[in-house]
């Protein structure tokens, strides 16, 4: 049995009972980093578990090597933070455990897309939901200029080293849209920005 276990945006507290009785009972967790997971884990008085890694250098391979214990044992899969199988490389092996006839359950949890919509401030009954951009310059341009087309709302997502080339970019293809920046979501210093980019910037 494999269970898609939602960990906390940033505030270790922000986690559900169920996904803690899952990762107590649990024989093995896949994590992307054991180093974020053990902490998570400790920090709920969980120990002596066996971790498996899955991140953006697993190669399919390794991600082949994971479906057996998925098989045998209860496995919870839980990413750095936020929800396993969104935008990372849970949804790989998600894929092959439907394959294969293994039983996948999620815990739902914390999310920082629905807390970034929720501190919009507008009601956004539709969005686009484009993730995170390429990071390479080229491509990354490409996707910003298919995005010009688009009139709803848009959400992209990104990592704290890339955000002030993120925003730049942005000003080059965006610069007419209002833009929402949150930053640190449910943490002690979350940030929440809003208006034109040059004041973003």
């Amino acid at each position: 049995m494999l269970y898609l276990v939602a960990t906390p945006i940033g505030d270790t507290t922000e986690i559900t009972l169920r996904a803690l009785e899952i990762l107590k009972s649990c024989e093995v967790v896949i994590c992307e980093s054991t180093k974020e997971a053990s902490k998570l884990l400790r920090a709920h008085g969980i120990t002596g578990k066996t971790y498996e890694v899955l991140d953006e250098h697993s190669t399919p391979e390794d991600k082949a090597a994971l479906v057996p214990l998925c098989a045998e044992k209860s496995v919870a899969l839980v990413t750095d933070c936020g929800t396993p199988g969104f935008c990372d490389p849970g949804a790989d092996l998600v894929r092959l455990c439907r394959q294969k006839s293994i039983p996948v359950k999620s815990a739902l949890g914390a999310s920082a897309l629905m807390g970034l919509l929720s501190l919009s401030g507008q009601r956004l009954d539709e969005f686009v939901f484009r993730g995170f951009l390429p990071a390479e310059t080229e491509s990354r341009a490409k996707a910003l200029k298919e995005l010009t087309k688009e009139k709803r709302a848009i959400i992209v997502m990104d990592t704290p080293y890339r955000l002030k080339k993120t925003l730049n970019d942005m000003k080059e293809h965006v610069s007419n849209r209002k833009i929402l920046l949150t930053l640190n979501l449910s943490q002690e210093d979350q940030r929440v920005e809003d208006g034109n980019i040059d004041k973003l910037i």
